[in-house]
């Protein structure tokens, strides 16, 4: 028979990622939902039952915990103001009346590591509250306390990430020497799946982590390393208070400060394993638990190799748990900047093709040719390709061709043509070309050109090419379509001609 389950918080990070991996197991999933909106997009919508609810409104909860077997509840506040603590407490309260009342065989519930004996963070305390009130719900509960995740589109992850790329040096707060033990997207995912099948008698908390136990400022130099960064001079700073520190964030990171205020605030002490009592529940996934380095290898690649396809467009993702989802907030994954222009043409799809298969060498680059000669000769000054390269046919492309200073990435031909950049620029960049039917007769010309910064010089170089932009890529959409609709009119009158 298959086992119903709830997730809640299925539109938050470590839920979106659950949900697929429960499906795959063969359970049938609910999800409940505030704004199923959210979940228009994700990849599996459409194999779940999604419930609109809010976990305060015991009716909803009730109706979602009907014939439930088991209930994730990854559900936190991370709001900066406002009685969180009691609200948290409160959406406890209700799911464990709802879970008891249904019958549900086990609650699992995902909290966070923390030291004894000290006076924690508000989010912290609310965090062990939530916990002990589903403990004593007369429900089976699994509460996994656990240190920072790592993985894209963990908002601790994010904030590490961002203020590693932006600054070139780390002035921070004094709880850079906290000691931390962080654990990879995967290995959540393991327990809370394996937490499914414990017997009933297991009612408790468990502490679990990866197999580092880092300093802040290590986990941060960490991250450069995987992403190609120089290793930043860390000075801690006493004058850093929790506040301050916060608005220092919010400034140099798109990281909300509604968001970086509980992060902070719980950074305060060091978070690791007091005991590993998890080990004889729940032996540790296939491989040993992933490292540190490993886990940011894993989020980065997955972001490299996937964002040039996603980042610009809403398509559905499906995979690793690195994996970026729809559902992810804007400021997870890494930063990219996007030049976007679109055409509307009288030439054909065909014709339109032709003028972008035929892009750069002796053709160029249709706009502005004294800048994009400027800046090969730049190029050639810093020991870059430059624009002398130029391409082997004038006519016809394949992929890992060299077009001046890019090289062919993708080709679909008569659709679509990716040029990866080969300049010498503190980032990479693409420049992809596309061309669509268009209703009735022409056809539709996008070009867009992206850009991955590599920290503060990446940042400052967009910047600085900016104003360059409206006058280089909209002087190539004009001349592009331009191009096509005389080259069409060109060979109709041929053809005319030719006839009579």
């Amino acid at each position: 028979m298959t086992r119903q389950v709830l997730v809640t918080g299925a539109t938050g990070y470590i839920g979106g990622r659950l949900v697929p991996r429960l499906l795959a197991d063969g359970f049938a999933v609910r999800v409940l939902a505030r704004s199923p909106q959210k979940l228009t997009d994700v990849p599996w919508a459409s194999e779940v039952e999604i419930v609109p609810g809010d976990l305060h409104d015991l009716d909803s909860v009730r109706e979602a915990m009907r014939g439930v077997d088991v209930a994730y509840y990854l559900v936190h506040s991370m709001r900066a103001s406002g009685d969180f603590e009691e609200d948290e407490s409160g959406a406890a309260r209700t799911v464990a009346a709802a879970a008891s009342e249904a019958g549900v065989s086990k609650i699992v519930y995902l909290g966070a590591l923390h030291p004894d004996g000290v006076e924690l963070s508000r989010h912290l305390r609310s965090r062990v509250a939530v916990g002990r009130i589903l403990l004593e719900s007369g429900v089976p509960t699994v509460v996994f306390q656990a240190g920072v995740v790592i993985g894209s589109g963990s908002a601790s992850f994010e904030m590490i990430r961002h203020l590693t790329e932006v600054l070139p040096y780390m002035p921070a707060p004094k709880w850079v020497r906290n000691r931390i033990q962080p654990i990879a997207i995967r290995d959540v995912l393991h327990y809370l799946r394996a937490a499914a099948d414990l017997p009933p008698e297991v009612n408790r908390a468990f502490d679990i982590g990866g197999p580092d136990i880092l300093r802040y400022g290590q986990m941060m130099n960490g991250f450069a390393v995987e992403a190609g960064l120089r290793q930043r001079p860390i000075a801690s700073l006493p004058v850093f208070t929790p506040w301050l520190a916060s608005q220092w964030v919010n400034l140099v990171t798109p990281i909300p400060r509604s968001l970086a205020v509980p992060i902070i605030e719980s950074l305060q002490f060091d978070c690791i394993v007091r005991e590993h009592d998890i080990d004889g529940v729940i032996p540790p996934p296939e491989g040993g638990l992933t490292g540190y380095r490993t886990a940011v290898r894993l989020a980065l690649t997955k972001m490299r190799d996937r964002t040039v396809e996603t980042s610009w467009r809403n398509s559905s993702v499906d995979g690793a748990p690195s994996d970026p989802l729809p559902s992810d907030p804007d400021w997870a994954g890494h930063t990219v900047y996007t030049d976007v222009r679109e055409r509307s043409s009288a030439a054909s799809p065909q014709s339109l093709w032709r003028v972008i298969e035929g892009i750069g060498g002796e053709r160029g680059w249709y706009s502005f040719p004294l800048a994009w000669a400027l800046r090969g000769w730049a190029d050639k000054l810093v020991g870059g390709v430059g624009l002398t390269r130029g391409r082997l046919d004038p006519d016809h492309l394949q992929t890992g061709d060299a077009v001046d200073w890019w090289r062919v990435e993708h080709l679909e031909r008569g659709k679509r043509l990716r040029l990866r950049a080969e300049m010498r620029v503190p980032g990479l960049a693409w420049l992809e070309l596309s061309v669509t039917p268009a209703e009735g007769s022409g056809a539709i010309y996008r070009q867009r050109a992206i850009f991955f910064p590599q920290g503060l010089p990446g940042r400052l170089y967009w910047l600085a090419v900016l104003p360059f932009h409206g006058i280089i890529f909209s002087g190539m959409v004009d001349r592009i379509v331009l191009d096509a609709e005389r080259a069409e009119q060109e060979e109709a009158e041929r053809a005319e001609h030719g006839a009579g």
